[in-house]
């Protein structure tokens, strides 16, 4: 009888944990705080607009490679779908799901980053917010690292999760050469001694090489490989916009820029089809 007691009682607890409810309210909790911080900082409530801040260091002209104002829209589908994994992630159901025990965590360290890179950026600090931005992107792939490691549980967390981390990815990584260009320029050291147009070059096709390698690693999770892709591609093309259409004219980034938001979009869509189909 004690024998079945010992074993009965080493088994795993198949229930939440408190661990678990103390990550869902915690995530929840950071979400709402990181999301209205960020809407806060970047001027929605009648603040200062980045692209005013730093006396417009990253404004849609400063440099060659800064995407044009409308790109930033999509922060608000990025934001939107932060807030619904928020409420998905806190659901009693998904409470011992194991990609959320992976991710969550870092998910929220990712709100609060972008948060406090918005802070950054209103002090002027351009040095700092290229630190901040860079781990920002970096714990974005260690999701999506956690992520391509476990299939998702259902369509929804998919689309939820994958999707969102994607979008997001994809957008940061393009903000970060967009905010290296924009810090160099500041410095006074701007395009390395190759001229605007080669500079602006180098930075889209960068842009296409990342695109290219994220849709490499994520070919087994179409979702997030897709949001990582078209988030690329749309902030790469409104940089080509830029280019042709805008105060900061150079019809050679425009060209590059739009071939690179060409591969952004492409790269995924071929490598999820060749991981099917093998």
């Amino acid at each position: 009888m004690s024998s079945t007691r010992e074993a009965t009682s080493a088994q795993p607890a198949t229930g939440p944990t408190a661990t678990d409810r103390l990550r869902q309210v915690t995530v929840l909790v950071g979400a709402v705080v990181a999301i209205v911080g960020a809407a806060y900082g970047s001027g929605a409530f009648g603040g200062q607009a980045i692209q005013d801040a730093a006396d417009g260091a990253l404004s849609a002209d400063a440099t060659v490679v800064a995407p044009d104002g409308p790109a930033f829209s999509i922060w608000s589908l990025i934001y939107l779908g932060l807030a619904v994994f928020a409420v998905y992630q806190v659901l009693p159901r998904t409470a011992t799901d194991p990609r959320l025990r992976a991710v969550s965590w870092w998910v929220l360290a990712s709100m609060l980053l972008n948060a406090a890179w918005i802070g950054v950026v209103q002090t002027g600090v351009l040095p700092l917010s290229v630190l901040v931005i860079a781990v920002l992107v970096a714990v974005l792939a260690v999701i999506l690292v956690r992520l391509v490691r476990t299939p998702p549980t259902s369509r929804v967390q998919a689309v939820v999760l994958d999707g969102t981390i994607g979008l997001y990815l994809g957008w940061a990584s393009v903000a970060t050469l967009a905010n290296v260009a924009a810090t160099l320029a500041d410095a006074g050291v701007g395009e390395l001694g190759l001229g605007a147009s080669s500079w602006g070059v180098v930075v889209v096709a960068a842009g296409a090489a990342l695109s290219v390698a994220y849709a490499v690693f994520a070919a087994r999770r179409p979702v997030a490989a897709i949001g990582i892709g078209l988030a690329m591609a749309w902030g790469l093309g409104w940089i080509a916009y830029g280019r042709a259409n805008g105060p900061l004219l150079d019809s050679t980034v425009a060209v590059a820029a739009a071939i690179a938001a060409a591969v952004a979009i492409l790269a995924p869509v071929v490598t999820t089809v060749r991981a099917r189909r093998g």
